[in-house]
């Protein structure tokens, strides 16, 4: 990479999934763990999870995204990639700010799994009751 090339930079986060998102002037190519997004994520929905951030402020083909996510599962690292392209694209231009907190983009979501309790088969689950 020259000295002259912009990139800009967001941390996404969903339920344990962390990505690091990277925009570079481009064409438009998303790559995720180096590889393209098609070979990385099979699902179609989950595609057009991420690339909600780029349609709604019309840079779809602007950029070429670079991504390195970890932890989680494939809906929590297509959240989380959602959400650093959302901050990626604020560091970009800040007024695109209001289009994106109005899609609901900026906002981290808070959903996480609940922990195991004692004396209990799960988080809320309870042995099966008998009065005998």
């Amino acid at each position: 990479m020259n000295e002259n090339t912009q990139q800009y930079y967001g941390t996404g986060r969903r339920k344990t999934s962390t990505a690091r998102v990277y925009l570079r002037p481009g064409t438009g190519t998303i790559t995720v763990n180096n590889k393209p997004i098609d070979v990385y994520f099979p699902s179609e929905m989950l595609k057009m999870t991420i690339r909600r951030p780029l349609v709604a402020t019309e840079t779809t083909e602007k950029f070429d995204i670079l991504v390195r996510v970890s932890g989680g599962g494939y809906t929590g690292q297509a959240g989380a990639l959602r959400h650093g392209i959302a901050r990626a694209l604020l560091v970009y231009n800040p007024e695109l700010r209001p289009k994106l907190s109005e899609s609901g983009f900026l906002t981290r979501d808070p959903r996480k799994v609940e922990r195991k309790k004692y004396g209990r088969p799960g988080a809320r689950k309870r042995f099966q009751f008998s009065k005998r």
